[in-house]
């Protein structure tokens, strides 16, 4: 039986003979099904359409998207690091070329997902590398449309991966929304992946935050405050969010200040 992607969110279920009657991330208010009304693919089909993309993105983290874009087009990030690195978010594509060029990269021993916007095929990128964990944070649990014994809900503030990789619960887009500081990212300055938790915008010297992105439906003042606060005590030069060209390549943190109090004065 295959495994149902949702061709709006990108998002993978429990196999089963025929599609779901919904999907219930695009019919949360923080997507949306599109006009032409619920619409299913699953990874063969994209397999036969679509190639991963790879590129380096600085010494010791690649990125991995498709071609054509896929559902919402996020793009995953890999750290590569010994014993097996850390997927940060996941892709609705997974590709033979991809995993054998991850082996190259030195495997994988963990994934980690920022929201459920990005759960994608996160159950196929697990099996793919033998069943590796993957972190997401318990609030989200009930978003989960393809549960697996490989997904493991973790709790609290923060979660250590080890090898100077930590989760950050910020809360915000979701209530188990999360970051990843990676503290060798920048040259050893820090970096901070964000998927779209905090979303660096076109001009990438300044970040944004909502609730919903597709419906412009905005955070409070308080819950951005609170998304400054919970990395705050972290290192960051560099910021990663969710596609190729939202990257704040130097001093991330000055600018994530200077955004929270612009996007505060807007609202206000």
């Amino acid at each position: 039986m295959p495994s149902y992607i949702c061709a709006t969110c990108g998002q993978a279920y429990t196999p089963s003979d025929d599609p779901p009657a919904h999907c219930r991330i695009c019919e949360d208010e923080r997507q949306y099904v599109r006009a032409g009304g619920q619409a299913w693919t699953t990874l063969v089909e994209l397999q036969k359409t679509h190639r991963n993309e790879i590129r380096t993105l600085e010494p010791g983290l690649t990125g991995i998207g498709a071609i054509p874009q896929i559902a919402i087009g996020q793009r995953a990030l890999h750290i590569g690091q010994p014993g097996g690195g850390v997927m940060w978010d996941c892709t609705p594509l997974i590709t033979d070329e991809a995993i054998t060029q991850l082996q190259m990269l030195g495997g994988l021993r963990a994934i980690a997902i920022s929201h459920p916007h990005y759960y994608s095929s996160m159950v196929d990128w697990s099996e793919a590398f033998g069943g590796v964990p993957v972190y997401i944070h318990a609030d989200d649990v009930l978003h989960i449309t393809r549960p697996d014994p490989a997904i493991r809900l973790w709790e609290g503030e923060t979660l250590d991966l080890g090898q100077g990789v930590t989760l950050i619960r910020t809360g915000g887009h979701f209530a188990g929304s999360a970051v990843l500081h990676w503290a060798a990212g920048a040259g050893g300055q820090g970096a901070l992946l964000t998927g779209d938790t905090i979303t660096v915008v076109p001009d990438t010297r300044w970040m944004s935050f909502m609730y919903s992105y597709p419906n412009l439906i905005p955070l409070s003042a308080r819950k951005v405050r609170d998304i400054a606060a919970k990395v705050a005590p972290y290192p960051f030069e560099r910021m990663y969010a969710a596609w190729w060209d939202r990257v704040c390549d130097h001093d991330a943190k000055a600018r994530l200040a200077a955004s929270v109090e612009r996007y505060i004065a807007a609202i206000s």
